[in-house]
């Protein structure tokens, strides 16, 4: 019983640090079009204030389990903390994008230290049986940040400026910290041996391109050629990492895991899903307010509506993939998932906002299923002392997707605006980018098909 308190202590405590940076990112998306009018910039440009900090996670990941090894665990996560709250102060001093972006790469420098850390410290003592509870513990709470981000995002952009959905960072972080120095044990160092600085040299520099290519090209913000340029080199770079990471015996990241097939699932399949679902988040308000005319405080009380829907299927989680079984849950759920996407295109300015509300919900409820599906079987048969190297290339591919996924929106709206001859956003654009994040989610569907009926089943309790 006691151990039991314990994983749900660590399991809350980690979520402190989950939520403040779910927080970060919903609240920042409800206050993009404020931002974008005050520092004279396209809406559509502002999308690399979040892929600049998703990318920065990436490219900083792979090095978290190493240093969380060399000098423990509990004393990185919370340098962490400090780093990502610190940098949070800086964004909110930003005076022009290029400014913000710089900021926002220090912010997930500590948010790539914060998040596969401390998601480290509860999955490495914690028993196979209890590790779907044990998400659900990590997984709820952190899940009030995006239930709460849109609704205080648009009244804190409404009433003092989009400067201030940084700004709150900075209690929670402050608070998050005084509860990990006072409740998570310590944990010692390690002898890792030296870092594989080749590999993370490799795998930054792939990452790091191929969003620049990704994130410039057709924008105009950097000549055509040097955007395409990025990417063909990103890609080249990444054949090199893969190619090193295979042949050295402590790789940056672990590529070998991918022979265990309830890691390679999530990994592959997973990764599509959330290119496709990362779309939305970035989408909704966006839409809800060039697009529908609404204001933040408004946007963000309708599209919170996702978040919401999310929190209410995590209690339910468990009994259903005890009944299904993981394989059979992501199947369906997957098409559940994608047709839900599809439906968001058929939103137009004279719904009433309720019943975008409801549908809103209803999609959550479903992505939230697959979400926490993914990431429990991802672990579910990974060896303890594996963990590091797995938390550490699972989190890498976590959050590249979404940046993936903003970089897919922003395409897509600027694609369909260009193609009819204008530059202003019209409700048709956003029409078609929900459907085509929804067609990225039904991709991943197949893949399911390979994993074994009975895969996951100590953690799903399944029995066929």
């Amino acid at each position: 019983m006691t151990q039991a308190r314990d994983h749900r202590s660590i399991a809350l405590i980690v979520a402190s640090a989950l939520f403040m940076q779910n927080l970060d990112s919903a609240v920042l998306a409800t206050a993009l079009p404020s931002m974008a009018r005050d520092l004279n910039e396209d809406p559509a440009r502002l999308g690399a204030a979040i892929t600049s900090y998703l990318v920065a996670l990436t490219v900083f990941i792979p090095f978290s389990s190493w240093i969380a090894d060399r000098f423990g665990a509990k004393r990185v996560f919370m340098l962490a903390i400090l780093t990502f709250v610190f940098a949070s102060v800086l964004c909110g001093r930003s005076q022009g994008l290029g400014e913000l972006i710089a900021f926002r790469i220090l912010q997930g420098l500590g948010g790539a230290m914060m998040v596969p850390v401390g998601r480290l410290l509860l999955l490495r003592e914690i028993p196979k049986k209890d590790m779907l509870s044990a998400m659900a513990w990590l997984t709820m709470p952190a899940l009030l940040g995006p239930v709460t981000g849109p609704p205080v995002g648009g009244f804190l952009t409404d009433l003092f400026s989009w400067r201030a959905v940084f700004w709150i960072n900075v209690p929670i972080g402050l608070i998050g910290f005084l509860l990990v120095a006072w409740k998570i044990p310590h944990v010692a160092p390690t002898k890792p041996g030296p870092p594989d600085l080749v590999g993370l040299g490799l795998t930054g520099a792939a990452l790091a391109l191929v969003m620049f290519g990704l994130e410039t090209v057709g924008r105009h913000v950097v000549p055509g050629g040097l955007s395409w340029a990025g990417l063909a080199l990103g890609l080249v770079t990444g054949g090199f990492a893969i190619r090193h990471c295979r042949r050295v015996a402590r790789p940056a990241l672990d590529l070998s895991l991918f022979s265990i097939a309830t890691f390679r699932d999530p990994a592959v399949a997973g990764s599509i899903f959330r290119s496709g679902a990362g779309a939305v988040p970035f989408l909704i308000p966006v839409m809800l307010q060039i697009g529908f005319g609404m204001s933040a405080s408004q946007s963000g009380l309708v599209s919170f509506a996702t978040a919401l829907g999310a929190f209410a299927m995590k209690p339910l989680v468990r009994p259903l993939l005890k009944r299904t079984g993981f394989r059979g849950a992501l199947m369906a759920n997957g098409v559940v998932a994608a047709l839900g996407i599809a439906a968001l295109s058929l939103i137009g300015p004279s719904w009433p906002s309720i019943a975008i509300f409801v549908l809103l919900a209803a999609g959550g409820l479903a992505r939230s299923l697959q979400f926490t599906a993914l990431n429990t079987l991802a672990f579910a048969e990974v060896p303890t002392e594996r963990m590091s190297a797995a938390t550490a290339l699972y989190g890498t591919l976590q959050q590249l997707t979404p940046a993936l996924g903003v970089v897919l929106a922003t395409t897509t709206l600027e694609v369909s605006s260009a193609m009819a001859g204008r530059v202003d956003l019209l409700p048709v654009d956003f029409s078609r980018g929900f459907l085509v994040a929804a067609a990225v989610v039904l991709l991943s569907v197949p893949l399911h098909a390979r994993l074994a009926a009975d895969a996951g089943e100590e953690v799903s309790g399944h029995r066929r």
